[in-house]
């Protein structure tokens, strides 16, 4: 009886180990169909360059005669799935500061941290070291949107659609520059 108990909670111990092995951060893993990493940047990289490689943004462009500077606003995440939106913002982010194509401000959020540092600055900060008022980089353009998606549910099938809208909005004139649109699908069997 001894015996049975032993290896009964040997068995026990055993099967509720867990490995954990570090992978690479590119390694495209999907666990349960639903959005992830991979889609992010996929997402991401894929819509700026679009964007970037668009003849309405070349043209936009070329009536500035510089790089125009972006400034992302807020993507709506309208799926029924929690998606970190910040996240996501991020991505587009990181894709445009490294694409060398056009310049990067920054997000409303971060804006108001610097200018509070700034502020604070004045009082407290050298003279000679103090960050002056009216030097900030003004966007030209804002990019924007939405995700939304459609999923379809059928015996131990779903198929979920996520669509992903960019706005490119001249901050002046209202005017849309760009409006692009990204799909990915993913059919999940049980």
């Amino acid at each position: 009886m001894k015996y049975i108990i032993s290896l009964s909670v040997i068995l026990f111990l055993t099967s509720c180990s867990r490995t954990v092995t570090r992978i690479d951060p590119s390694t495209q893993i999907d666990l349960s169909g639903r959005w992830n990493d991979t889609d992010s940047r996929k997402v991401a990289d894929q819509m700026i360059f679009e964007l970037f490689k668009s003849d309405a943004f070349k043209k936009y462009t070329d009536g500035l005669g510089r790089k125009p500077v972006i400034v992302v606003g807020t993507i709506r995440n309208k799926t029924s799935e929690h998606i970190d939106a910040g996240n996501f913002v991020k991505k587009f982010e990181l894709v445009i500061h490294q694409s060398g194509i056009a310049d990067l401000v920054e997000s409303e959020e971060f804006r108001d941290k610097l200018r509070k540092e700034r502020a604070e600055q004045q009082d407290f900060a050298d003279p000679a070291t103090v960050a002056r008022w009216g030097k900030e980089a003004g966007a030209d353009v804002m990019l924007f949107g939405e995700m939304n998606s459609e999923t379809d549910v059928y015996n131990n099938k779903r198929v979920t659609n996520y669509i992903t809208t960019l706005f490119l909005t001249d901050i002046e004139t209202n005017k849309r520059i760009w409006y692009g649109q990204n799909e990915i699908k993913k059919l999940v069997k049980n």
